[in-house]
């Protein structure tokens, strides 16, 4: 009996070629982006030292954060304002910031949404920043709707309807689930990271982000 051949087994078309080509090509991009930044970019090799030094800060109610050792500058990561107008984060530049990925399907992600919307009404102003972006990719009106009746005013709304911020954050091994959340100094270099909620209203979370904006 005639054996068919491994690789003729499967049909390749052109398009198929192409898209799984691109796709590769956006993995790797998004990975060797945030990797030439971290590694390569002298800019971020002052937040190594900073996240050393704000480490025992890291407690409390946010003890769960963890430093960066190898800081990547996620400066490309954009997404949409209220107004639908395309942002980068490298528009906040010279701003501490509070990067927080969330959804209106996460419950975690609501709870603690209260507590970044109270230390923004703390904290917030030209030095300092929670950015809130939502991924719900079904109903965008959905997460305005709820951020209304659940009474969150100072953050200023920020999306991702195509949730690509959280797979691009994903693939520079910063997302393992909802919600994320990265502290950002001044240049735009991670100094922390967290998965998962924290009270960022806290006395810790004052503390941290106060340090931050000292150095």
């Amino acid at each position: 009996m005639k054996q068919t051949p491994f690789f003729s087994r499967f049909r390749f078309t052109p398009a198929a070629f192409i898209l799984g080509t691109l796709a590769g090509l956006a993995v790797v991009y998004g990975i060797v982006g945030f990797q030439r930044n971290a590694g390569v970019d002298p800019v971020c090799r002052p937040a190594t030292d900073l996240a050393k030094k704000l480490e025992p800060l890291f407690r409390g109610e946010i003890a769960a954060l963890t430093p960066a050792k190898a800081p990547i500058r996620p400066a490309q990561l954009s997404f949409r304002d209220g107004a639908g107008k395309d942002r980068t984060l490298a528009e906040w530049k010279d701003r501490v910031v509070l990067l927080n990925l969330w959804a209106t399907w996460c419950v975690p992600c609501k709870k603690e949404m209260p507590a970044l919307d109270a230390l923004q009404k703390a904290l917030g102003g030209p030095g300092f920043e929670v950015i809130a972006v939502n991924i719900d990719t079904r109903d965008p009106d959905k997460a305005k709707a709820w951020l209304k009746e659940a009474g969150i005013s100072q953050l200023s709304y920020y999306a991702d309807n195509s949730a690509k911020i959280f797979q691009d954050l994903k693939a520079a091994g910063r997302a393992f689930g909802m919600p994320t959340t990265l502290l950002l100094d001044k240049q735009g270099c991670e100094i922390a990271s967290l998965a998962g909620p924290a009270e960022w209203a806290s006395g810790d979370a004052i503390a941290l982000i106060t340090a931050a904006l000292k150095n």
